[in-house]
C-alpha cells in the first residue's frame, strides 16, 4: 500500500487562516472528484470558518472524559474505518488527552498516512520545536504543544499562509479571530506588531530551509551539478596565510551586495595530514568568518582544486573568491599554481581572483635536511672518506675492473650515505665518485677527459642516478620526521580539545593543560587595556596590561617578562616563563594554545554576558508583570474605597444609616484587601531578598486554621475542616503559618464548585505534621505545576493578577523549613500538602532565622 501525501499549512500567528485555506483546498479537491472527509477541524467559533465546512462530510468526534471534565478528540478508528482519499486534520501539535492511542496529534496523522490516506494539515510557526524557545524569547509566552521539525520537514508539501501584522490585528479588531472581550488582551499581548512581524519572519526563514533542501535533493536526484543561482553563496578559499583576512573581507562585501545571500569559507586540509597551515591564522580567521555572519568549514583532499570544486558544487555556490598565487613567475612556468586551476575548472561560476600583499613573492623552500647533525656527519665521512677508499680498493690490485662494475660498487656507496646523512652527503658521494670513475676507469685513464660516447653517456646516468636516489632517501627521512610531530602536534591538539568540552572555566582548563604538557612555570593570558598607548617600551609597562587568567607561580605581568611571548592580536598575548627558548616546530602548537585561549576567553565573556541579560530580562519581566499587576489587582480595591469614601462625602445624596454602613464596610473590606496585597508584594521582596524575619515557635495547627478561615470569612462558602484529635504542634511562625493558610485555602475555594467544598486535613507523620487543603476544581496539568508557583503568573489568566498567592505560600513555607508540593485529588481536583517539622522533635529548634 502506497503511504499518503501530507500537506501541510504553515502560518506564523493564529488568524491568518490557515484552517480556512485547507478547507477551500478540501472544497477543490472535492469538486475535482476526489474523496474528502473532515477528520477534525477546530473553528474555534469563527463563522466564516464554520461557513467554510458548508457540506463536507464530517466524521463524528470522539468524547473523552478526564478529571471531571468533557473533552472532544478526533476519532481516529473511525477514519481508519472510513478510510477516505483526503482526511482534513487540522492543529498538528495538538496533545490528545491522556487515555487516547496516540500522545500527540501528528502520531494520529502518521497512522493515517501509513494507510494510505493523504492528510491536509495545519501548524504555526511557534509550534516547531526548534523554534519553541526562540518564540517564548520574542513573544513572553511558552508554547507547551509542538511537533518535531523532521514531522513538518517530510511534508510533501508545505505551504505558507502568510499575512502582514497590520492586517493580521485589523481582522482581530472586526472580532473574526477572537472574540470581543479578548481582543484587547491580545493585541496588547502576543499580537504586538513587533511579535508578528518577528513570527512571520522565522516562518519565512524556515521555509526557505526547507525549499533549499528540496532544492537540493531534486539537483541530486537529477544529477545537476551546475550552479542554479536561486540563493547567493559566496565561498572564500583559505590557506592559513596572512592573506586571509583581506579575502575574508572581500567575500564578505561581495555577499552584503545581495540580500540574505551565505559567505561561507573553506579550508583544504592535504590528505596525508603532514603539511599544515598556520592553526594561529586560521583560527583567527574562523573568528573573522563568524563575526560576519558566515559559517567556516574543513574539507580533506589531496588536489586541492578539485576539493575546492566539489564543495563549491555540493552548497550550490554562486561566487567563489580566491587569492592571487603567490608563486613567482618562474614557477609558473612548471605549475599555473592553485588559483588558476581552480579558476579553469569552475565554468559558470563568478570567481574573483583577489591580490593581495604576498602575491607573486614564492614560498621558502625547506633546505635544511630533515636528518640530526649526528647521522649528517656520518653521511660527509662516507662520502668524504669511504668513496675514496672504495677506489683505491678497487684500483690497487691492478684488476681488470669494468666502468660498469665501478658504478655499481660507488652507487652502494652513495645509497650508504644517503642513509647515513641525507641528500647532501649523498650529491657529494655521487659527485665524488663520478670524478673518480671519470679519472680511474675511462680512458684516457688518469685524466678527466673521454673519449667515447658511451662512457660520457653511463657517467651520466650515474650522476642522475645517485642524485635521485640522495633526494628520495632525504625525502623520506623528512615524512618520517614530519609525521612523528604530526602526531604529537595532535596529541597535543588532543588536550586542546579534552580540556575544553565539559569543563565550566575552560580557560583555565586550557591553561592547565599547556602547563603540564610542556613542564612551564607558569603560563599567563594577559590584555592590553582598552586605552593604553602602542608606543615603544609598552611591552615592559605592567600598568597597561591587565592579567586575564593565570595557571602556574610567578605570573608575568607584561609580556617582556616572559621567556617565550606568543601574540594572539593586537590586544592578546600568551606570556610563558619556564623552558627558555622556544623550538621553532613547537611555535605552531603554542599558537594553537593561544589562539584556542582567545577564543576560550570570547566564550566566557559571552557567557556572563548572557547570564547578565537572562538576569536584566527576568528582572525586567517581573517588573512588567509587576506593573501589570498593579494596575489591575491594586486599582480595583483601590477603586472601590475611593468610591465609597466619595459617595459618604457627598452633599448631593443623603444616605441612610444601612447605606452608610454598607459604604463603610465597602471601603473597609477593600481597604483590607488592598493591604494584604501590599502585605504580599512586601513579603515576596523581603524572600527574594533573603531579610524576611522567620521566629519559628510550637504553633497548634488547628488555630492556624482557624484563624486563617476567620480571615477568609466568605459568607455561603463553606470549608471542611478534619483535623485529627491529638495532633501534635509544628514548628513555625505562627503569623507565617496563617499567610499561607489563608492563601492555600483561598485558592481551593475560588476554584472548588459550590456543592464540593474544600477539605482541610492532618495527619503526623514521624517527625512531621502534613496539613492537606483538598479541592474538587478542575486541577492543574501535571506539566504546568511549577508554573503556579512562579510570581505574577496566574494559569488562564496571565494578563491581569498579581497571583503572588501561591508563590508566596511556598516561600513563606519553605523560609519555615518545611514545604509546600502540588498533588492530583483522585476524584479530580488538586490537593496542596504543607509539610513542616512537628514540635516535639528533638531535630527542629526554635530559633529566628
Amino acid at each position: 500500500m502506497a503511504r499518503g501525501q501530507l500537506r501541510i499549512y504553515l502560518g506564523a500567528a493564529p488568524g491568518v487562516g490557515k484552517t480556512f485555506a485547507m478547507l477551500e483546498e478540501a472544497h477543490r479537491r472535492r469538486g475535482r472528484g476526489t474523496d474528502v472527509v473532515a477528520g477534525f477541524v477546530e473553528v474555534h467559533g469563527r463563522a466564516r470558518t464554520t461557513e467554510q465546512i458548508g457540506d463536507l462530510e464530517v466524521v463524528p468526534r470522539r468524547t473523552v472524559h478526564y478529571r471531571g471534565a468533557r473533552f472532544e478528540e478526533m476519532d481516529l478508528d473511525a477514519v481508519l474505518r472510513r478510510k477516505p482519499e483526503v482526511a482534513l486534520v487540522d492543529e498538528l501539535a495538538h496533545t490528545n488527552v491522556p487515555g487516547s492511542r496516540n500522545a500527540r496529534r501528528w502520531q494520529d496523522v502518521e497512522e493515517l498516512l501509513d494507510a494510505g490516506i493523504t492528510v491536509l494539515s495545519t501548524v504555526n510557526i511557534q509550534h516547531l520545536e526548534s523554534l519553541n524557545d526562540v518564540v517564548e524569547q520574542i513573544t513572553g509566552v511558552p508554547q507547551r504543544e509542538t511537533v518535531p521539525d523532521e514531522v513538518v520537514r517530510r511534508a510533501d508539501q508545505v505551504e505558507l499562509v502568510d499575512m502582514t501584522p497590520e492586517a493580521l490585528r485589523r481582522r482581530m479588531v472586526h472580532g473574526n479571530v477572537y472574540p470581543k472581550e479578548s481582543i484587547d488582551t491580545a493585541l496588547g499581548n502576543y499580537f504586538r506588531v513587533g511579535n508578528l512581524t518577528a513570527l512571520r519572519e522565522l516562518a519565512l526563514l524556515w521555509l526557505a530551509d526547507k525549499v533549499d533542501d528540496q532544492l537540493d535533493r531534486y539537483r541530486a536526484d537529477h544529477g545537476i551539478d551546475d550552479t542554479w543561482e536561486a540563493r547567493e553563496r559566496v565561498v572564500v578559499a583559505l590557506t592559513g596565510g596572512s592573506e586571509g583576512e583581506t579575502l575574508i573581507r572581500r567575500a564578505s562585501r561581495i555577499a552584503a551586495r545581495g540580500k540574505g545571500a551565505d559567505l561561507m569559507a573553506v579550508h583544504v586540509v592535504p590528505s596525508d595530514g603532514l603539511v599544515g597551515a598556520d592553526p594561529t591564522q586560521l583560527a583567527r580567521q574562523r573568528l573573522l568568518v563568524e563575526s560576519l555572519g558566515g559559517t567556516y568549514h574543513q574539507v580533506l583532499g589531496e588536489d586541492i582544486p578539485a576539493a575546492l570544486l566539489e564543495f563549491a558544487r555540493g552548497v550550490n555556490a554562486t561566487q567563489l573568491v580566491l587569492g592571487a598565487s603567490r608563486r613567482g613567475r618562474l614557477a609558473q612556468l612548471f605549475s599555473r599554481g592553485v588559483a588558476l586551476t581552480t579558476m579553469s575548472l569552475f565554468g559558470s561560476m563568478d570567481v574573483h581572483l583577489v591580490p593581495h600583499q604576498q602575491a607573486g613573492r614564492g614560498r621558502t623552500a625547506a633546505l635544511g635536511s630533515a636528518l640530526s647533525r649526528h647521522r649528517q656527519v656520518a653521511g660527509f665521512v662516507v662520502a668524504l672518506v669511504g668513496v675514496p677508499l672504495l677506489i683505491l680498493g678497487v684500483r690497487l690490485p691492478e684488476d681488470d675492473v669494468s666502468l660498469a662494475t665501478g658504478e655499481l660498487l660507488l652507487l652502494a656507496m652513495v645509497i650508504a650515505a644517503a642513509l647515513a646523512g641525507g641528500m647532501w652527503p649523498a650529491l657529494l658521494a655521487a659527485l665524488g665518485g663520478f670524478l673518480l670513475l671519470n679519472w680511474y676507469f675511462t680512458e684516457p685513464i688518469h685524466s678527466l677527459e673521454v673519449n667515447r660516447l658511451e662512457n660520457v653517456i653511463t657517467l651520466a646516468v650515474f650522476l642522475l642516478v645517485a642524485a635521485s636516489v640522495s633526494v628520495v632517501v632525504d625525502q623520506a627521512a623528512r615524512r618520517t620526521r614530519e609525521a612523528a610531530r604530526a602526531s604529537a602536534d595532535a596529541q597535543s591538539l588532543a588536550t586542546v580539545a579534552g580540556s575544553m568540552v565539559g569543563n565550566p572555566r575552560p580557560l583555565i582548563g586550557l591553561l592547565e593543560r599547556l602547563l603540564e604538557t610542556y613542564a612551564l612555570a607558569s603560563v599567563t593570558l594577559l590584555e592590553r587595556r582598552p586605552d593604553a598607548p602602542r608606543l615603544p617600551g609598552s611591552q615592559h609597562d605592567p600598568d597597561l596590561w591587565t592579567v586575564v587568567a593565570c595557571v602556574g607561580e610567578r605570573p608575568c605581568l607584561t609580556p617582556a617578562e616572559a621567556d617565550v611571548e606568543v601574540p594572539i592580536d593586537d590586544v592578546l598575548s600568551l606570556a610563558l616563563r619556564g623552558p627558555g627558548a622556544l623550538p621553532a616546530e613547537d611555535r605552531r602548537v603554542f599558537e594553537a594554545f593561544a589562539a584556542q585561549a582567545a577564543l576560550a576567553l570570547r566564550q566566557e565573556r559571552l557567557a556572563r554576558q548572557a547570564a547578565s541579560a537572562g538576569t536584566i530580562a527576568e528582572a525586567d519581566r517581573m517588573r512588567t508583570a509587576l506593573l501589570a499587576a498593579v494596575s489591575h489587582d491594586l486599582r480595583t480595591p483601590l477603586a472601590a474605597a475611593k468610591a465609597a469614601v466619595t459617595s459618604l462625602r457627598s452633599d448631593e445624596v443623603r444616605f441612610d444609616a444601612d447605606d452608610q454602613a454598607e459604604l463603610l464596610a465597602t471601603a473597609d473590606e477593600s481597604l483590607d484587601r488592598l493591604a494584604a496585597l501590599i502585605a504580599n508584594l512586601l513579603d515576596m521582596s523581603r524572600l527574594q531578598a533573603g531579610a524576611l524575619g522567620v521566629t519559628l515557635l510550637p504553633t497548634a495547627a488547628s488555630d492556624s486554621v482557624a484563624r486563617a478561615l476567620d480571615e477568609l470569612g466568605e459568607p455561603g462558602r463553606a470549608v471542611v475542616v478534619d483535623l485529627p484529635a491529638g495532633l501534635p504542634p509544628v514548628q513555625a511562625d505562627p503569623a507565617l503559618l496563617e499567610r499561607v493558610l489563608v492563601n492555600v485555602i483561598g485558592n481551593a475555594l475560588r476554584f472548588s464548585p459550590p456543592d464540593r467544598p474544600p477539605t482541610v486535613t492532618a495527619r503526623e507523620d514521624d517527625d512531621t505534621v502534613e496539613l492537606r487543603i483538598v479541592d474538587h476544581g478542575p486541577g492543574i496539568p501535571e506539566d504546568q505545576r511549577d508554573r503556579v508557583f512562579v510570581p505574577f503568573q496566574r494559569l488562564g489568566d496571565s494578563a491581569t493578577g498579581v497571583g503572588l498567592g501561591l508563590a508566596l505560600s511556598r516561600g513563606l513555607t519553605e523560609a519555615m523549613r518545611g514545604t509546600l508540593v502540588p498533588e492530583t485529588t483522585p476524584d479530580g481536583g488538586l490537593t496542596m500538602r504543607v509539610r513542616l517539622a512537628a514540635a516535639d522533635t528533638g531535630s527542629w529548634q526554635s530559633g529566628s532565622r
